[in-house]
């Protein structure tokens, strides 16, 4: 059964559409079988994937509106994953979810069918708690917060971290924090410095050994419509993000083992 993680931050600017790309495209390289939901009506993670949003059949606004079946709209991207693509038609597509029953379970039942066919399955959700979100949220068994290393990323992951555990105590208990993601870091800077060292002492079990770093190339990559893995392979953001996959990876082996044990 896969694994489906939300990609979540309510503040913009932290790197979420980067490392849901970037994320989606090194799983794939280690040859599993990845799905990327692009949850955002701006469509950047759609466009970064180097999917015209314009020119897609079927696109996630339709899925949620059951106008369209998800094995349907997925598209084959260069990057090797699969990808449920958005254009600004999702705006309205919001505003029609709120006038349904059940409308924080409409990503869920929809991603029930196709999860057993995937390894993993990215949401990158819109930053803002909107009804997207919510349903990334339920829909998820885990989420991944990128974090800026700025003044106010503490007080962002706050509100965040009450989000989580509100869905988890109503209608998600399955829900967890997957870990929480430095990104943009750059070491010189000391108050970089000192919020990531504010993340460690408060969050030591779920903050990623992996930084992501400042990277000029990693912020060329999606005006090509390439991950940073298929732009320039031996960048610092492309290992980076192959070092986060491989940590992800051995920490779900980490506990399924101590599951069987």
């Amino acid at each position: 059964m896969g694994k489906i993680i939300a990609i979540t931050n309510q503040k913009g600017g932290v790197g979420k559409t980067t490392t849901s790309i970037n994320l989606a495209a090194s799983f794939a390289a280690m040859k599993r079988k990845v799905m990327l939901i692009d949850l955002d009506p701006q469509g950047n993670a759609t466009v970064g994937s180097g999917v015209n949003k314009t020119q897609v059949r079927y696109s996630s606004d339709q899925v949620l509106c059951n106008q369209a079946c998800i094995q349907d709209a997925l598209v084959k991207t260069n990057g090797g994953f699969d990808l449920l693509a958005t254009n600004q038609e999702l705006i309205v597509a919001e505003m029609s979810l709120l006038q349904l029953p059940q409308r924080e379970l409409r990503l869920k039942s929809i991603l029930e069918p196709v999860k057993g066919q995937y390894d993993y399955i990215l949401i990158d959700c819109p930053p803002s708690l909107s009804i997207l979100t919510v349903n990334a949220l339920v829909a998820a068994d885990s989420v991944l917060i990128p974090i800026q290393c700025e003044y106010f990323a503490l007080e962002g992951l706050s509100g965040l971290l009450n989000t989580v555990e509100q869905i988890r105590n109503t209608i998600n208990p399955s829900l967890h924090i997957e870990g929480l993601l430095r990104t943009m870091y750059d070491g010189r800077n000391r108050l970089a410095l000192d919020v990531s060292s504010q993340l460690l002492e408060h969050f030591p079990e779920r903050v990623y050994r992996t930084v992501i770093p400042r990277n000029v190339r990693l912020a060329e990559a999606p005006s090509h419509g390439a991950a940073v893995l298929h732009y320039d392979e031996k960048s610092q953001g492309a290992l980076a993000y192959l070092a986060l996959a491989g940590e992800i990876l051995r920490r779900g082996e980490k506990t399924e083992a101590r599951a069987l044990s």
